[in-house]
């Protein structure tokens, strides 16, 4: 028999990675889901894993996050249906100098890093306020904390995440949301493989993390309605290293690592 949950979460980027181990966390309590993904066949997988362990309602919507006013699009769908978790856990960078990037790539991972995640929160969190409750998590980056070049608009997005996740989230004391901003570093993910997608060698093998424990580490905060949740000691440090050195240093830091983590 197919339980009746009376909480409903929404995770983008659902399929794999971040987005299916929190996900799985999301259905071992109780939640319904509602999982987004460009990626059909894997969402279907994603699906038929967690029936393997949890018995809950998983509602699929196949969509391309990047496009202008999908936002919209995915608030017809489900507008009915009382949400009670956001977790925006969608994206992809690329890496490469600014001047050698693709326009149309780089365009589309503004789309959905900047403009779908706000737009699907300003559709979905008035409701939230009204009910006096809900959670949202961001997934921002350890990169937020400092420019990058080589992936110059992929930090700079990341950034952008974490700002208007702490913002939003001082505007929301005491109406019962909360905003989490999740700042993982490089964790091993088909994130990876978008990023070095034009280059199979060019793949970040530093500072690796496990994605189960970055999930559990950002579920656990988001629950305990933490605001920015950094996993990891050593990315705690690397958070502040703007504050300790100046960030033209920190800068250059970000650039030698960069060069030093991908084989080109």
């Amino acid at each position: 028999m197919e339980r009746n949950n009376t909480k409903t979460a929404l995770v983008t980027g659902a399929a794999s990675g971040l987005g299916f181990e929190l996900a799985l966390l999301l259905a071992k309590d109780t939640y319904n889901l509602i999982l987004i993904d460009i990626d059909s066949k894997k969402l279907e997988r994603a699906k038929t894993n967690i029936l393997k362990g949890y018995n809950t309602q998983i509602t699929l919507l196949v969509k391309d996050l990047s496009q202008v006013n999908i936002a919209n699009e995915i608030y017809n769908d489900i507008k009915t249906t009382t949400i009670d978790v956001i977790i925006n856990n969608a994206g992809f960078g690329l890496f490469g100098t600014f001047t050698n990037t693709d326009w149309e790539r780089e365009s589309q991972m503004l789309h959905l890093h900047i403009l779908t995640t706000t737009h699907l929160i300003k559709l979905i969190l008035p409701d939230m306020v009204k009910r006096g409750s809900g959670k949202i998590l961001n997934l921002s980056s350890l990169a937020a904390f400092q420019p990058g070049p080589l992936m110059a608009l992929y930090y700079a997005s990341k950034a952008y995440l974490l700002s208007f996740s702490q913002a939003i989230a001082n505007e929301l004391k005491g109406t019962g949301v909360s905003v989490t901003a999740l700042c993982p570093g490089p964790t091993k993910t088909s994130f990876q493989e978008v990023v070095s997608q034009e280059c199979a060698e060019n793949k970040i093998a530093f500072n690796m993390a496990c994605p189960k424990q970055v999930a559990a580490y950002g579920y656990k905060a988001m629950q305990n309605g933490k605001v920015v949740a950094i996993p990891g000691l050593f990315n705690k440090f690397l958070s502040i290293l703007p504050r300790m050195l100046t960030r033209n240093r920190t800068t250059k830091i970000v650039r030698q690592i960069q060069n030093k983590n991908r084989d080109s």
